[in-house]
Parts: structure tokens; C-alpha cells; sequence
């Protein structure tokens, strides 16, 4: 009986599927720096060359750069196909904000549900850290980067690898989207306390872990959103008229 020869992996092989895995799971984040080389060759227990031609490898795919004198990153933006720029012009557009709104039903809610269903104990932790985090904000830019952080927590305690890269690939898009949503909600006394509770109502139920308790409280708190951003444009609609009148009467 002839036998076939057993091929050992390359290390450096090894060690590329490892930071492959490490990237799609999210412990390697968009933009995040890694270790210095002699730091990362004596986590992984490897030689420095072999490190450094996994890293070159990474390279070429496109997941990993370089950047003179200033050490190796994750790529900042990984779906490429994401980056495109009507996603920029859909930002720019008051219509498209209730498209978003509706996108972003379909996936927080997924994420909530998936969250409250598979999260872990660190996962819980993380989700009300970025709550304290959203609350203690002290400006609407500072409040919508904490809100996306939360998200993101969401998303990670939902372990589900493409709803995590959605929401790290759709970041810019989310903040300005939350943070024109903020400024929306700035015009109603009451909307952003009850846009804090709402939040809150999430967190319960994620960290109760009740997956059909958790859609309804994300699904919850973008209607009330969608609401209040319909009544502002609608109240803004009538000033205009009013402002047109009064012009053409003068």
C-alpha cells in the first residue's frame, strides 16, 4: 500500500490564518495597530522572518498596511464595496435618513435579538460599559460615537462574523446618521430621555437574554425616532411655507 506524504503547513502560513481569524472575529479591529514585530514573533513563539512574510502576505490581500516608520495596521476600510460613494451622498440626504432608519430596523434588530440569545457574561459587561459611555457624553458628536460603540458591542455579542463587519464597515455612514438624529432629537425636551430609556430597555432585555424582547426594544426605539424626525421636518415644512407668505405678502 502506498502511502502519501503528510505536507506540514509553512509557519508563516500558520500564522496568517491565525490573524486571518483574529481579523474576522473582531480581535483585530479595523485600523487597529498591531504589536511591534518582536512583540507579536514572541506571542506567536515564531521567528521574526517567519512572521514578517505572513504580515507580507496580508499585505498583498489587501487586510493589512504598512505605514513608514509608524508600524503595521489593519485596513481601515475592509469591504470595499461598502466605501462607495453614494453611501456618502445617501448622508447628505434627508430622504435617504429614513432609508437608513429601515436598514437599520432590519440589522440592530437581528443584532439584538442574536446578542440576548448568544452573548457572554464579558459580552454584557462590554454592552454596559458603552451604555455609561453614551450617557456620559457630553456633546452630540461625542454622543453619537459612543451610541456606535454600542452597536458595535451589540454586534460583537451577537457572534455573527458578517453582521460585526457591517457594522464596522458602515461606521462613518452610522455616526452621521446618529448624530443627525441627535440633533433632531435635541428639538424635543423629552426625546432624548426617552431615547436614553430606550436604550436602556435593550440592555435589559439583551442582558436578561430574551432574543424577541430585544428586537422589540431596538425596533422600539428607531420607530420612536423615525416619529419624532417626521414631526421636526414636518413642523420645519410649515415654518417655510409660513416664511414664503409672509415674503411674498411684503
Amino acid at each position: 500500500m502506498a502511502y502519501s506524504k503528510i505536507n506540514q503547513p509553512k509557519i508563516s502560513d500558520v500564522i496568517m490564518a491565525q490573524l486571518e481569524q483574529m481579523i474576522l472575529e473582531g480581535s483585530l479591529q479595523p485600523g487597529q495597530k498591531l504589536p511591534p514585530e518582536r512583540e507579536l514573533a514572541i506571542q506567536f513563539e515564531v521567528s521574526r522572518p517567519s512572521l514578517r512574510e505572513a504580515i507580507q502576505k496580508l499585505e498583498a490581500k489587501g487586510l493589512l498596511m504598512r505605514r513608514q516608520g509608524g508600524g503595521t495596521y489593519v485596513k481601515e476600510q475592509l469591504w470595499q464595496s461598502l466605501a462607495d460613494p453614494i453611501v456618502e451622498l445617501m448622508t447628505a440626504d434627508p430622504e435617504s435618513q429614513y432609508d437608513l432608519l429601515e436598514f437599520r430596523h432590519a440589522t440592530e434588530g437581528m443584532m439584538a435579538y442574536f446578542a440576548a440569545l448568544r452573548g457572554t457574561d464579558a459580552d454584557m459587561q462590554n454592552i454596559k460599559r458603552m451604555i455609561l459611555e453614551v450617557e456620559a457624553a457630553t456633546n452630540i458628536e461625542q454622543q453619537a460615537a459612543a451610541i456606535v460603540r454600542f452597536y458595535r458591542a451589540v454586534a460583537e455579542a451577537s457572534h455573527n462574523v458578517a453582521m460585526l463587519h457591517l457594522v464596522l464597515s458602515l461606521t462613518p455612514v452610522l455616526h452621521k446618521n446618529v448624530a443627525q438624529n441627535l440633533e433632531l432629537l435635541s428639538r424635543r425636551e423629552e426625546a432624548s430621555t426617552m431615547a436614553n430609556d430606550h436604550r436602556r430597555a435593550l440592555l435589559a432585555a439583551i442582558v436578561r437574554r430574551d432574543p424577541e424582547a430585544a428586537r422589540e426594544a431596538s425596533n422600539e426605539h428607531l420607530s420612536y425616532i423615525e416619529e419624532v424626525m417626521l414631526s421636526v421636518r414636518e413642523e420645519d415644512s410649515r415654518l417655510q411655507r409660513s416664511l414664503r407668505r409672509l415674503k411674498s405678502g411684503a
